[in-house]
């Protein structure tokens, strides 16, 4: 599958690998992939994600957000809604860990969780974003995977990443629209 990736697309892949050896955790995961296509400029993601209103410098938010849920670790907003008709409070079990162990406990940055080689690997979720990219190109008849193939398939797997993107506005709609045109079988317009 990678020989179908564009320059662009290996470009985000290597700055997630970047962002776990950085001490973002064991394994890349979807989060990662997000966070390097937000670094992304000059592609057709980031062209995307600057016409739906996250330019360049309106990406910092979206950044935040991601902080926050990997201090929660991991959970979605729908998690934690979940959790709290239970009767459970989880800004209250974080701040209760990170009083007794640090800001950032509950983040699951572990040094030792990674394979034996020393090299992380792709977690489930990124295994799915990457999976969901092919499935994205393949449905819009592109001979090729790009970033906006891989941000295409962030806004469709159910967690963090679909979640903040929608946010600030990005949806897999918006962004068949903004790439593909009204029709979202057409020509492409970005790029």
């Amino acid at each position: 599958m990678f020989e179908r990736f564009t320059k662009d697309a290996r470009d985000v892949v290597k700055s997630a690998f970047t962002y776990v050896e950085g001490g973002g955790g064991g394994s890349v995961e979807a989060e990662h992939l997000l966070l390097a296509l937000l670094d992304r400029e000059g592609s057709r993601g980031s062209f995307a994600l600057a016409a739906l209103g996250l330019g360049p410098d309106e990406r910092e938010p979206v950044r935040e957000a991601l902080r926050e849920a990997r201090r929660r670790a991991g959970l979605s907003r729908a998690e934690s809604d979940a959790l709290a008709g239970l009767g459970i409070d989880v800004a209250e079990i974080v701040a209760r860990v990170e009083e007794v162990h640090g800001v950032g406990a509950m983040s699951g940055d572990r040094k030792d969780t990674r394979w034996w080689s020393g090299r992380p690997s792709f977690g489930r979720a990124a295994k799915d974003v990457l999976e969901g990219s092919l499935r994205a190109a393949l449905a819009q008849r592109d001979r090729h995977i790009g970033d906006e193939h891989l941000l295409l398939a962030l806004t469709v797997r159910p967690g963090v990443p679909a979640e903040v993107l929608a946010d600030h506005g990005v949806t897999y709609a918006s962004l068949v629209r903004v790439l593909y045109g009204a029709g979202a079988g057409g020509e492409a317009k970005a790029g």
